[in-house]
């Protein structure tokens, strides 16, 4: 028995999770309470409060439930120990991100959820800064490893600095899903999305020995 109420139990939170992603896309984050959430999810308000401290605790949930996974596939991409070109490395780390938004409903509603139905200020303010600076800082250093492994087997322009590569990259990667979800479906962006990371990776690479 306690292992069934352990699966409801979950199975309720999941609920919860998957309504207030819909619910917050709908109607943006600051406009939508939590009573409208259980409503929606055929609960009381007092379910919502058994799981979730209050609306910040759950739009932090929601979050992590996409971005761990995504960070974890990520940092697996950019910290495995192989012979593969960093470059490449660095340039499939950035197309799964887009494989990801186009093949997963819940990321893609999720970011389009962060970036266009939220606003960080007030109660988000301060508690989603601290969960992103830890993001940025997980995925930074993964790239200044990839990056500095680049310019020491000679992949890389010799000219080049691996950690402001790595802050540039990470400034395209953000800028890439950002432009990728408010252009909407029907916006050319998406068709050019994998040629501008192509091309952002070969902008780095060293030229090839002279014959």
């Amino acid at each position: 028995m306690a292992r069934k109420t352990k699966t409801e139990t979950e199975q309720t939170r999941r609920l919860l999770i998957d309504t207030a992603r819909r619910v917050f896309a709908e109607r943006g984050v600051s406009r939508t309470s939590l009573e409208q959430i259980a409503t929606a999810a055929g609960l009381t308000r007092g379910a919502v409060y058994w799981h979730f401290k209050n609306k910040v605790d759950l739009f932090l949930a929601l979050r992590n439930d996409v971005m761990m996974p995504m960070i974890a596939t990520i940092e697996g991409i950019l910290n495995e120990d192989s012979n593969e070109d960093p470059l490449l490395t660095i340039e499939r780390c950035l197309l799964t991100n887009i494989e990801l938004l186009e093949s997963d409903p819940a990321t893609r509603e999720t970011f389009e959820v962060m970036i266009t139905k939220c606003e960080y200020v007030g109660e988000f303010g301060a508690v989603l800064r601290c969960a992103i600076d830890r993001s940025i800082d997980a995925a930074r250093n993964s790239l200044v490893a990839a990056y500095q492994r680049a310019h020491a087997s000679g992949a890389m322009r010799p000219s080049l600095d691996p950690v402001a590569m790595a802050n540039d990259t990470y400034a395209f990667r953000l800028g890439l899903i950002k432009q990728w979800i408010g252009c909407g479906a029907d916006n050319g962006f998406r068709a050019i999305a994998q040629p501008m990371i192509h091309a952002h990776i070969a902008l780095r690479r060293a030229d090839p020995p002279a014959k």
